[in-house]
């Protein structure tokens, strides 16, 4: 359904789905000047639409007055009917932390049910920072802190119970996440997202050109009202935005995803019986040869690694998501592959068909310039694969690991890569550590 628009262009809710949403932006890097317009260009969204309120943690250094270049600091403040009002500036918090998320999303939350006009709202949060994949995000240069995705739904889920504990019998539903970060439609994120009652997940697969997801434009696809129809609006706004004298796209592939847990768990169980099966073909033969068994394997792992992970672009050879495959793609290539055996193709066939049930909307395009590759199969989300030893969990001495989290635990990656030979042992344990 449409608002009613007066003739000064404003939406007024009438019609129109209230939603609260939560920008939680942390400049404290290198994408703080890039990534500003995802917090200011609400003020004209609001002035717009009124069925849209803006609850804003930004972590900056840009000058702003009493403030100069430099001065890093953390301006808390809420955006609507076209205002923006600084409720609070403090020194700068650790935005890579969980706590620091977890006390946004009790805000975000206690701003809805303070509102008479948004107590029946939708909340979502809008993540804005660098994103690592399962390895997960929110990078602070002044900690040094890169929060893992076990960490960002465990941050939603203490700030909802934080919530509860303040206001019992409130609403502390969160429908939503829009990641605006790099690489983050991934299966882990999905799965952690879930588990913690997330409904919703909009994000890229592949490494995103700052600044990232329109988010002004996605809050306002996300008041609608219209469910069917508001998935593809959000991927055709980010997919179409463009940004710079040079016109350039953000994304060259989006996703909305539905995170529903009785979807979630069929994933999980497609995705196991696949990698059991894989797990269940004979190593080698009775003399020490090949078998038809270990011929499989290395089929199997042809197969794998023929589908391209994320990363595509040049001089990314020390980047660990090379690894992080399109799922859909990687599960439909053994699918159709002849060679192996059908109950293998046909665990395969289910692992595609569950991962495939979870995706809304989603775009990506055949030849995305500034990479200059092809994500014609990026449909969906990603799964850490990793074929060799040197992509098992490349990041994990640095701290940040896409080996360690519930979803790679729950279906047995560890399993399958000793089956195909990419197990890192020591990866492994660093990983333990991060």
């Amino acid at each position: 359904m449409d608002g009613v628009v007066s003739s000064d262009g404003v939406v007024s809710a009438q019609g129109r789905h209230p939603v609260v949403f939560g920008v939680y932006r942390d400049g404290d890097n290198n994408l703080d000047e890039a990534q500003e317009r995802n917090v200011t260009d609400f003020v004209a969204a609001t002035s717009r639409d009124r069925s849209l309120k803006v609850v804003a943690e930004d972590t900056t250094s840009l000058p702003r007055s009493p403030f100069g270049i430099g001065s890093l600091r953390t301006e808390s403040s809420v955006i609507e009917n076209g205002d923006q009002r600084i409720v609070r500036v403090t020194a700068p918090v650790d935005m890579s932390d969980r706590a620091t998320l977890a006390s946004f999303v009790e805000r975000t939350l206690e701003a809805r049910s303070s509102d008479p006009k948004f107590a029946h709202a939708d909340v979502w949060l809008d993540l804005v920072d660098h994103g690592g994949g399962d390895g997960g995000g929110l990078e602070a240069d002044s900690s040094g802190g890169f929060m893992s995705i076990t960490d960002i739904a465990g941050a939603i889920a203490d700030g909802r119970a934080r919530f509860r504990a303040e206001h019992p019998g409130s609403d502390d539903n969160v429908t939503g996440v829009v990641a605006n970060q790099c690489l983050m439609s991934s299966l882990g994120f999905c799965d952690s997202l879930s588990r913690v009652g997330v409904k919703y997940l909009c994000a890229s697969p592949e490494t995103m050109l700052a600044p990232g997801v329109p988010s002004a434009k996605v809050a306002v696809d996300l008041t609608t009202g219209d469910a069917t129809k508001w998935p593809e609006r959000v991927v055709s706004d980010t997919m179409r935005t463009r940004y710079g004298t040079d016109g350039y796209h953000p994304a060259a592939a989006f996703d909305v995803l539905d995170l529903d847990p009785k979807k979630m768990d069929a994933v999980r169980a497609a995705v196991k019986g696949f990698y059991e099966c894989v797990e269940r073909l004979p190593r080698r033969g009775g003399h020490g040869g090949r078998s038809e068994g270990s011929d499989a394997i290395a089929d199997v792992r042809t197969d794998i690694a023929s589908v391209k992970g994320m990363a595509r672009f040049d001089h990314s050879a020390d980047m660990p998501w090379h690894a992080d495959r399109p799922a859909i793609a990687v599960f439909d290539r053994v699918a159709a592959d002849d060679r192996l055996p059908q109950e293998l193709r046909e665990a395969a066939s289910r692992a595609s068909t569950a991962v495939r049930a979870l995706v809304l909307a989603h775009g990506e395009t055949a030849n995305f310039g500034p990479f200059h590759a092809s994500y014609a199969d990026a449909a969906g989300p990603t799964v850490h694969l990793p074929t060799t030893r040197r992509s098992y969990d490349g990041w994990a001495e640095a701290g940040v690991t896409e080996t360690h989290n519930d979803f790679f635990d729950a279906v047995g990656g560890r399993e399958l890569a000793r089956a195909v030979g990419s197990y890192n042992a020591k990866e492994d344990r660093a990983g333990e550590l991060a």
